[in-house]
């Protein structure tokens, strides 16, 4: 590529980054990257986000963050959608849309639910055989596999679908494979762990 040309790339993205306080925040990372790609997809690319979330503190009381994919909708406004449910931040799930803040403080305003519930599960033994019984039956019911670590699953799935029946499902996976626990990531209050938010009432109402 000649200079002329890299030139040209980095100024695209100079004036793309510029319109947000999103894209100033990843300008230096993201420059290396579109540099090597097809001019043309350089706008498309800027929109796909990784941003830090707050995950807990560490044994030193020191904040611990999380990377989440997210797609920026609206440079103007910094509002973003968030593309996986996260495995540690609380009180979200993909398709939510946020309002970025400030980035490099993981500052984000919720604006609107998805309808989707985070799950969360862990197991000590190996997950090959519980994701794929969990995974086939949720994409069945409209859900996704977001997330596959060494020891933990992460899965959308629509709220429409009732607490009763996606639960009966998890605890039939908590039955079968042993020593499996599951958690939901937004239906309870960060703040204690016990309070419903009852976000899912809007839902309700809708239908």
């Amino acid at each position: 590529m000649t200079s002329n040309k890299k030139r040209t790339r980095l100024k695209t993205l100079a004036n793309l980054c510029s319109r947000s306080i999103i894209g100033f925040f990843f300008f230096k990372s993201l420059a290396v990257i579109l540099l090597s790609v097809p001019f043309p997809m350089i706008e498309t690319i800027i929109n796909k986000l990784e941003l830090p979330f707050m995950a807990g503190l560490n044994a030193e009381g020191e904040p611990v963050f999380e990377s989440l994919h997210a797609e920026l909708l609206d440079n103007g406004t910094n509002r973003i959608r968030l593309l996986k449910s996260p495995l540690l931040a609380r009180n979200l799930a993909a398709g939510d849309i946020l309002r970025v803040i400030n980035p490099s403080t993981a500052d984000y305003e919720l604006e609107r639910r998805s309808g989707n519930l985070c799950i969360r599960l862990f197991r000590k033994n190996d997950l090959k055989d519980l994701e794929q019984f969990l995974t086939s039956a949720i994409e069945r019911l409209g859900g996704s596999l977001d997330l596959h670590a060494e020891r933990a699953l992460v899965y959308s799935i629509h709220i429409s679908l009732g607490f009763g029946a996606i639960e009966a499902l998890l605890n039939r996976a908590k039955e079968k494979f042993s020593e499996t626990v599951w958690y939901y990531g937004n239906v309870y209050d960060p703040e204690d762990g016990i309070t419903p938010l009852d976000w899912w009432l809007e839902f309700d109402n809708q239908e």
